[in-house]
């Protein structure tokens, strides 16, 4: 089939959080929900990434959110699905629905399931299969704190040469790996950062923004810190990643999604319940989360 072209995707975008209530995905709230996003300078939405609670949707479910957004975003935003599974001909069935729906490039997560098994010349064989028969560019997703696995620099250099494989979001904290990725991968190869804790050493190493989960609460100061750094204001960039490191953590790692829903809900959002098995985060979690919010200035 005819490949698609590369897709220039920069600045921030959202993994945006899926709305439940009663355990249901409510489709009004995530409309609300973007009906604000739409006002910032966020390029771009993330359907049914990790902070989407991926894992926990039907399939019917993730092409009902990639029709609920597309229908809604603004028409300056890109729209991008997190399709990946550890089954190539799932991964390329759900893209290429993805891609009827409107999507505009696929999310795909590296394999894990056989952690050791899963190295470059595997990789290789995934990808290349992928993106050979995928309709919309593809987003390499390499998190290793979920799948216990990451993909070698260079094996991201041989794969940036395949013209439907348009870049990486790099959700490892190494920001050496990072950079290894940036030089050794063709210069038209997109490289995003995975967590708002290194988006200003990204953007140091190359990066063209980032795909954070930070930025569905803070997407104004998310999108300042790269305006100012690309402005070569560096030291009030290096400033704001400062102040945004604890929110980032509380939303990440300390608290996860139950912890990003809470800041949805005390920031003018919707966050809501997360869906079960995962519980809301305690009363003295959320004074915790507060607390962090505020000293971040996110929160009054």
């Amino acid at each position: 089939m005819e490949k698609s072209n590369r897709l220039e995707l920069r600045g921030i975008m959202p993994p945006i959080a899926t709305p439940f209530v009663n355990d249901e995905i409510a489709y009004d709230k995530l409309v609300e929900n973007i009906s604000k996003w739409n006002k910032t300078g966020l390029s771009g939405y993330v359907v049914f990434g990790s902070n989407g609670e991926s894992a926990f949707l039907t399939r019917e479910e993730k092409l009902k959110l990639i029709k609920c957004v597309k229908e809604n975003k603004s028409a300056d935003k890109k729209l991008i699905a997190g399709t990946g599974s550890d089954s190539i001909k799932e991964t390329i069935s759900l893209s290429n629905e993805a891609a009827k729906l409107g999507a505009d490039a696929a999310l795909i997560l590296t394999p894990s399931y056989y952690k050791s098994q899963m190295k470059g010349e595997a990789f290789i064989k995934y990808f290349t299969a992928v993106a050979d028969a995928v309709a919309i560019p593809v987003l390499i997703y390499n998190v290793p704190k979920f799948t216990g696995v990451s993909i070698e620099p260079e094996t991201v250099a041989k794969l940036s040469e395949h013209p439907n494989i348009t870049g990486i979001k790099n959700s490892d904290e190494n920001i050496a790996h990072l950079s290894e990725i940036i030089h050794l991968a063709k210069k038209d190869f997109t490289a995003l950062v995975g967590t708002a804790s290194i988006l200003y050493a990204g953007l140091s190493a190359g990066a063209v923004g980032g795909i954070l989960a930070l930025a569905n609460v803070a997407p104004d100061k998310c999108v300042k810190l790269t305006e100012l750094f690309h402005q070569g204001k560096l030291n009030e960039a290096k400033n704001l990643q400062m102040t945004l490191l604890a929110a980032n953590k509380a939303v990440t790692a300390k608290y996860g999604v139950p912890g990003l829903k809470a800041a949805l809900d005390l920031t003018g959002y919707f966050g809501g319940m997360p869906r079960s098995p995962l519980s809301p985060v305690s009363e003295e979690q959320r004074k915790d989360i507060i607390s962090i919010l505020k000293k971040s200035q996110i929160l009054n």
